[in-house]
């Protein structure tokens, strides 16, 4: 992990890669952003690429492939079953989890589609320290219900605490108590919580959790999918984690846990994902919903070619120099962006550097959903696609009623090893600018409003003309600039 001091004593992330492949941007102009944003719906999901200067819209599937990756990736076996490709995949499983059963799948969702089905019932409740947005629904299509456990300070938009991601053992406690523990469906830990900035968890903590676990005899599920960055701040934030190796420590993770799966998209930076475990009467609950809705046992609805990247980029996440660099660039961002006063969530986690539009933009409602309307004012000014984390990432409750987000955020996510520093400190002063004009920004309402998921399809308009106003003062103050 490079840590190297600058004789110019400027502090910036270096990069422990070099760029071999590139791929040519596009950045149109603002009148023509404005367009595409109508087109759009102001749903930064239905934008298209050749609209878009920097895609930060999410870390999922665009992580760049190392060298290593896209060989192996014409080395692999192209069998329906049996391929000697899954057979390294499963085997790179056991060696760095310590778990002998591994049932592919072609995404992370998939394999919530599979423990939603086969552990949750009307009535069950799942508690967790913090909910993703298709974790949640799969849950609750199936009758059962998300409680979310994050200790109080993990919804502090503002802190020094570096493990916001933990769970509270004390609610934990208390909600297997209140439930009774015949009808918890299992405890999921999200390690790197999506929806709350990124924030890890520590390894006490979940030692803590699944020590409660195996008391009340409930089963412990992991979601890896963001296991990288997690690992990073293990290593450099948790005092009595410092000695161990990356390797160590996700064994150590691994160890407590009955379950663990994730999204290859994020973890191993290919395209599929997996469940692993180490009982076989776990593995047999859920093996026919693989073949029923992944593919067979030795692919899962993934290429061979994927499976083969995914066992590469599993081996890669154990070099200290690969988690590193997405948590030090994202550093670099939020650094930037706070001693410049730009709103944003504190620690840096990982993922991606998080605006807090509650403060970016006060004068905006959650009834008008500001994290939207602040990703839709980012692009308009700068060509760079990032994603909404707020209401808009929520959905009505089961009278038709609002449901308003603890946390309203502009994710821009930061795939590792894809920009440079130059394109990050575009993005940064693209913020600072639209910060000192931020009261020029207004809100969005909704006009197509899908009952689930909706910020995925979904569109909204702009509450008033604050988009061309803001086009105005961009033109005035940079010109002609792109």
């Amino acid at each position: 992990m490079a840590n190297i001091k600058f004789y110019s004593g400027e502090q910036v992330p270096l990069e422990m890669h070099k760029v071999r492949i590139v791929q040519k941007l596009n950045l149109p102009p603002i009148e023509r952003r404005l367009a595409a944003l109508d087109e759009a719906g102001n749903n930064t999901f239905l934008l298209k690429n050749a609209d878009i200067y920097l895609d930060m819209l999410t870390d999922s599937g665009v992580n760049a492939m190392s060298d290593k990756q896209l060989a192996a990736m014409m080395e692999s076996d192209d069998s329906y079953a049996g391929s000697a490709t899954f057979t390294k995949l499963e085997t790179k499983i056991r060696d760095i989890f310590g778990m002998d059963y591994f049932l592919p799948v072609h995404q992370g969702r998939a394999a919530e589609n599979v423990l939603a089905r086969v552990f949750c019932r009307p009535g069950s409740v799942v508690p967790m320290n913090y909910h993703f947005t298709t974790t949640k629904a799969h849950i609750t299509v199936n009758g059962g219900a998300v409680e979310e456990l994050i200790i109080d300070a993990g919804l502090e938009v503002t802190s020094d605490l570096p493990f916001k991601g933990d769970m509270d053992i004390a609610k934990l406690e208390a909600s297997i108590t209140r439930h009774g523990a015949a009808n918890i469906a299992f405890v999921r830990v999200e390690t790197g919580t999506n929806l709350i900035g990124g924030q890890p968890h520590s390894l006490e903590n979940l030692r803590q959790v699944s020590k409660v676990c195996k008391q009340h005899g409930v089963l412990l599920v992991l979601d890896a999918s963001l296991l990288a960055d997690n690992l990073y701040f293990i290593k450099t934030r948790e005092q009595a984690c410092k000695g161990m190796s990356v390797r160590e420590i996700t064994r150590a993770i691994a160890d407590l846990c009955d379950i663990v799966y994730f999204s290859a998209r994020k973890l191993g930076c290919a395209r599929g994902g997996g469940i692993c475990t180490r009982s076989r009467d776990l593995y047999m609950k859920m093996r026919e919903l693989v073949t029923l809705f992944e593919g067979f046992l030795t692919y899962g609805g993934m290429s061979v070619r994927e499976i083969e990247a995914i066992a590469v980029g599993l081996e890669e996440t154990m070099d200290e120099d690969m988690i590193s660099q997405g948590p030090q660039f994202i550093k670099f961002m939020v650094d930037e962006l706070n001693r410049k006063g730009v709103p944003v969530i504190t620690p840096p986690g990982g993922l991606g550097c998080h605006l807090d539009a509650l403060r970016f933009i006060p004068h905006v409602p959650q009834t008008q959903y500001p994290a939207g309307a602040l990703a839709s004012a980012l692009f308009l000014v700068s060509g760079v696609r990032g994603m909404e984390r707020g209401s808009v990432s929520e959905q009505r409750d089961d009278q038709g009623n609002e449901v308003y987000s603890n946390m309203e955020l502009l994710r821009l996510a930061v795939p590792r090893r894809v920009f440079t520093l130059s394109q990050l400190k575009y993005a940064v002063d693209r913020i600072v600018w639209l910060h000192e004009n931020r009261d020029l920004i207004g809100g969005l309402r909704f006009v197509e409003e899908p009952k689930m998921l909706r910020f995925f399809f979904g569109k909204l308009v702009a509450t008033s003309d604050w988009q061309h106003k803001l086009l105005a003062k961009f033109r005035a103050d940079l010109g002609d600039s792109l």
